[in-house]
């Protein structure tokens, strides 16, 4: 038998089982067919002597979602990346719309609650082919994010969720952050709506801050709490961030939820810095640095890196282009030890997912960069999460401070964001393991020199060590060069009813 390709002489690790030998890994169909030795003949042949074979990463919150997104997040190990977090409306038109988008990487979504809520409260029709950021905060009229919904506006809310799931979303993306007027009897209504379905919501926490009321700790025992009553399977995004300087007490939330058999899972990034919209209500709060301990100069918009100078600044900056993305340094991870401290506990919490909340690429006006240039153009920038989340995770966390296991970091970076979709979602099931009959997506990279190479001045710098990358057996990436001819991404989603 001869096979396609033949990955020989490399450090084969799945995460699930535990394996982890130097072996051969032979791949026929888009399929791994024999992992061993003395495999056959192969069309192609790759030697990744020195090198780790891994089950492709799966990002699990992307809001990039195109060709150039897929093309950096290749570099970062990403072989499948997913908008759960926002998530498109209609779902059926958004994945009509990829499968004519030439995507490197699997892609999926989320059904996006928020903009079923601001259809519900009129004036807006939701439009598929879009990217979901641009709807988050492309208007001045915010009643949807504020107010609470009208009986007749919860049905809708309800309604258009429920045709979502329909159409196959993997889940709900719950940005409650952003939707502050939302309240308990609505999410309460949409998460039964979740576990009727069986599938995740994906949760915004609803305040960010360090002091009651609305408190982030107040925010996660509200999820929590929502898991408890509706029996919703909530997976609660971006961990470090949304937590503020309240993660130690948030990490002892989510044990005891999990300990009390309470579906709850959790994410996080390697970063001491988020990003948003300029528009997102938090910025808004005229006790903003109080309540968060961030001055407003720690807000930087990206397009042309302003650091605001106080609530006056930011809040024009909301009124002319609410959409306009900005990066908050809520962190200070290289001269605080607390903050590093910090961070640490959210990005190792045990069982959860690496997940980059990859931010779209945007040109120096603020509009979403759909371009097909490769390297990407010098203008365009996002968050260096964008460009570099796992490889940076496994540099820092592996090589250099040896704060985990290698294979308990990949678990993280593929088994356990599997995991969170995998029960309503059948093609995840045959993704992120290694071993024989599963899909060849695959990630070799260099253990002594993988690396994110991103900044927060350049931030489209593509991360270095995944030396081969395949999807479904395409290889996208062959010797550290990307082959910008390959498109073998495929959906994932649920089936439609």
């Amino acid at each position: 038998m001869t096979h396609d390709i033949l990955i020989r002489n490399g450090r084969v690790m799945d995460p699930e089982t535990g394996f982890d030998e130097v072996c051969d890994v032979a791949i026929s169909g888009g399929t791994i067919a024999k992992i061993g030795t003395e495999l056959g003949a192969a069309k192609d042949e790759i030697d990744a002597t020195g090198l780790v074979v891994s089950p492709g990463f799966i990002d699990i919150h992307a809001h990039g979602q195109s060709v150039a997104a897929d093309r950096m997040q290749a570099f970062d190990g990403m072989t499948t990346a997913l908008e759960l977090e926002v998530g498109s409306l209609p779902v059926g038109e958004w994945y009509d719309h990829q499968a004519g988008v030439p995507r490197v990487l699997n892609y999926g979504t989320a059904a996006a609650w928020g903009f079923a809520r601001r259809a519900a409260f009129g004036g807006f029709t939701p439009d598929g082919t879009r990217n979901p950021i641009d709807h988050m905060a492309s208007s001045n009229d915010l009643r949807w994010t504020t107010d609470a919904a009208s009986p007749d506006q919860t049905d809708a809310v309800v309604s258009l969720t429920r045709q979502a799931l329909e159409e196959g979303a993997i889940g709900i993306g719950m940005p409650n952050g952003y939707l502050p007027g939302a309240g308990l009897k609505e999410l309460s209504l949409i998460c039964d709506l979740a576990a009727e379905f069986g599938r995740p919501t994906y949760t915004h926490i609803a305040f960010m801050g360090n002091i009651d009321p609305k408190s982030s700790v107040d925010a996660y025992i509200r999820l929590i709490g929502l898991a408890g009553a509706t029996g919703a399977h909530m997976h609660i995004c971006h961990l470090n961030s949304t937590s503020l300087l309240d993660i130690d007490r948030v990490v002892q939330l989510i044990g005891k939820a999990q300990a009390q058999g309470l579906p709850v899972t959790t994410e996080a990034y390697p970063y001491g810095a988020g990003s948003t919209v300029v528009g997102a209500g938090f910025f808004k709060d005229p006790d903003f640095t109080k309540r968060t301990g961030s001055e407003y100069s720690a807000i930087e918009l990206v397009k042309n890196l302003h650091r605001f100078t106080d609530r006056d600044d930011l809040l024009k900056a909301a009124h002319e282009d609410p959409s306009d993305l900005v990066m908050w340094h809520y962190l200070d991870v290289e001269a605080n030890d607390d903050h590093r401290r910090m961070l640490d506990a959210s990005v190792t919490y045990p069982g959860a997912s690496i997940a980059s909340d990859a931010m779209p690429w945007v040109r120096p006006d603020g509009s979403i960069y759909e371009g097909d240039e490769w390297p990407l153009p010098a203008e365009v920038s996002a968050h260096p999460r964008s460009s570099g989340t796992f490889t940076r995770f496994l540099r820092e966390y592996t090589r250099e401070r040896e704060v985990m296991p290698l294979m308990e970091a990949l678990a993280k970076c593929t088994i356990y964001p599997a995991s969170v979709i995998e029960g309503c979602a059948p093609q995840i099931a045959r993704k992120a393991r290694l071993r024989e009959g599963f899909d060849a997506d695959v990630t070799i990279f260099n253990p002594a020199t993988v690396t994110d190479r991103a900044t927060f001045t350049e931030m489209n710098k593509a991360s270095e060590g995944v030396v081969h990358l395949l999807v479904g057996g395409t290889r996208v990436i062959v010797d550290g060069t990307l082959d910008t001819s390959q498109s073998p991404g495929q959906p994932i989603r649920c089936p439609v009813s």
